[in-house]
């Protein structure tokens, strides 16, 4: 079987990215892959590549790149929907040699990563192909522009997969997709292959973009409760942002100079985290939670806010890490106290934690998928029919508004 990722851009660094190449290279245990990145904007990609994974840019954002002359390079795109906030990185370029691809493509299996890219799929994915949406982000993270524009492309698809079953019950409660499956796949999170976390460290970690939603801010006001008491332990975030300027001047004015440190971008995180005895999120929104399974995949335990839409279907609380309301700095702190001051419990989450992420091996998750394909293949026509009579049944009632509305008037 062939198989097809359709990615916003494999050259960068971002969790989707990171993702799609586990599962690509799972994947290319048994079937060929390919991955066709929208755009590149270096020479490599940063992260590594399966050498069994084709890797397919379309267009070179370089200046100096072959398609920086091009008179469609600097037009903005007309079929990527301007709903996405992605919008402004897309060209005309890039909207017709997505076209060329899709109208060429070979494969048994077309999946879309990003919304926007969804939408091409919809419109312009090979029909003998499955066309498969997966959603990164959470169905209430999109504007309701984006929405409306997704629930009108998304029912012409084979499926949406979403990463938690929460978001999916959303999916299924929020957009009507006659005929289409929503189904929830999580993500790899493969062995790091580095030697578990012995607890011992009196280092809190934690990761992400530093960006408003992740609430840095929080975390450092619960660590200097934490630390008012227990000033030998150290917090570490990695990763870089908007946020940086603001959460330096956080750490000065609570006190922590030395204490918390904003160690920058780390790829891969998992050394970091094996360093550490406690790995810490205070995110008021995750789609996911992947550096929470990181963090497990470490044997280390992990405390976060149970946010919409991960945590929850990823920490076991009091087993493998702790669950704390979102926004409730003092409900942190004591959950992080409490594994501080509790060396032996501490060990004992880490060895839960590392043995409860093999939920998120390759192989698990590759056999969803190996399932998922052959369903969608044998119901195809059952769901064309659904997908026809909800049409029909939209028509009729649309022409019997008009003709209520014609008669009032």
């Amino acid at each position: 079987m062939k198989i097809v990722f359709l990615l916003h851009n494999a050259y960068a660094i971002g969790g989707t990215i990171r993702t799609t190449l586990n599962l690509a290279a799972a994947l290319a245990e048994r079937h060929r892959v390919e991955i066709v990145s929208m755009m590149r904007h270096r020479e490599h990609p940063r992260f590594a590549v399966d050498e069994r994974v084709t890797l397919t840019p379309l267009v070179d954002l370089r200046p100096s790149g072959p398609d920086a002359g091009l008179p469609d390079f600097a037009l903005p795109a007309r079929d990527f929907p301007a709903e996405d906030r992605r919008h402004h990185q897309y060209s005309r370029l890039i909207d017709l040699r997505v076209r060329d691809f899709l109208a060429h493509c070979d494969a048994d299996v077309v999946i879309g990563t990003r919304p926007g890219i969804n939408v091409y799929l919809a419109r312009f994915g090979p029909r003998r192909a499955l066309r498969i949406a997966q959603e990164h982000l959470r169905h209430d993270a999109h504007g309701t522009d984006l929405r409306r524009v997704l629930a009108r492309h998304y029912r012409t698809l084979d499926a949406v997969v979403t990463t938690t079953a929460a978001d999916a019950e959303v999916y299924r409660a929020r957009m009507r997709l006659p005929g289409v499956r929503v189904v929830a796949v999580p993500n790899i999170v493969p062995d790091p292959g580095v030697a578990p976390s012995d607890g011992t460290a009196k280092v809190i970690a934690a990761a992400g973009r530093l960006a408003k939603g992740k609430r840095f801010d929080l975390l450092l006001d619960a660590f200097a409760k934490v630390s008012a008491g227990h000033r030998e332990w150290r917090l570490r975030i990695y990763g870089g942002g908007a946020q940086e300027d603001r959460l330096r001047a956080l750490i000065d004015s609570l006190g922590l100079g030395g204490r918390a440190e904003l160690m920058g971008p780390h790829s891969p995180i998992e050394p970091e985290f094996a360093r550490a005895s406690i790995v810490v999120s205070a995110s008021d929104a995750e789609s996911f939670g992947m550096t929470l399974v990181e963090g497990m995949r470490c044997g280390v335990p992990v405390v976060s806010t149970n946010c919409p839409l991960g945590p929850a279907e990823i920490i076991t609380d009091g087993v493998d890490g702790r669950l704390v309301p979102v926004g409730d700095a003092a409900a942190l702190a004591q959950a992080l106290t409490g594994l501080v001051e509790d060396a032996p419990l501490r060990r004992a989450m880490g060895r839960a934690a590392l043995e409860s992420a093999r939920r998120f091996d390759p192989g698990p998750v590759v056999a969803r998928y190996e399932l998922l394909f052959p369903e969608l293949r044998a119901g195809r026509l059952r769901n064309r029919a659904v997908r026809l009579r909800a049409r029909l049944t939209s028509s009729a009632r649309r022409r019997l508004r008009g003709m209520v509305t014609g008669r009032r008037r």
